[in-house]
């Protein structure tokens, strides 16, 4: 059987660095829950970057290294710059690229933003990006992401003790598994923080 031309194709693409992958997770959580402050200036992108609140690992990111990781995005076509304004904003290109629905999209958002979670977890997390109608619609399109070459989720190996299993994002490459990391997918906070030097 012959594919249906219709069907978006996911693209690959290079593995982000932690500090992309927060950039577009911010610019589609954004677009969704603030869209009258979307398309982002680099201040409330930044500000976005650096939330306290629903982001796994926190960040302490200046403008400048938001602005290189704009830079990488946007060789990646990720990313898109508006300049119909004094101040520059930026939009993402995420549905487009990777060949994604809406619903795929949220999912991998919120992957992006919150670290791995159970399906129950990312129905909670997506709320305001896309309304699941249970557990198994959250998990239909996980399995689809996954199955997909490239793939984009995958599901983590159940920890002792836990019901479920997490799902994480690969768009940063393969997730570190194993007892020096912690939980199972557990992200490391790659991206450089700020410091104060003695």
């Amino acid at each position: 059987m012959s594919p249906n031309p219709d069907t978006p194709r996911l693209r690959t693409i290079r593995p982000l660095t932690p500090l992309e992958a927060r950039v577009l997770g911010v610019l589609f959580e954004k677009q969704h829950t603030v869209p009258d402050t979307y398309p982002l200036s680099l201040n409330g992108l930044t500000s976005g970057c650096n939330q306290k609140t629903a982001r796994v690992p926190l960040m302490d990111v200046g403008e400048t290294d938001v602005l290189a990781a704009l830079d990488g995005l946007k060789h990646l076509s990720l990313i898109i710059e508006s300049s119909s304004s004094r101040v520059p904003r930026f939009e993402h290109n995420l549905e487009r690229v990777l060949g994604l629905p809406r619903q795929a999209a949220a999912l991998l958002t919120a992957l992006l933003l919150r670290g791995p979670q159970t399906c129950a977890e990312l129905r909670l997390s997506t709320a305001r990006l896309h309304g699941f109608a249970d557990n198994s619609s959250v998990e239909a399109f996980l399995d689809e992401l996954a199955g997909h070459e490239p793939p984009r989720v995958v599901k983590l190996p159940r920890a002792p003790g836990e019901r479920e299993s997490r799902w994480a994002h690969l768009l940063c490459g393969e997730v570190p598994v194993g007892p020096a990391d912690g939980p199972p997918g557990t992200p490391k906070p790659a991206a450089r923080t700020t410091t104060s030097s003695d």
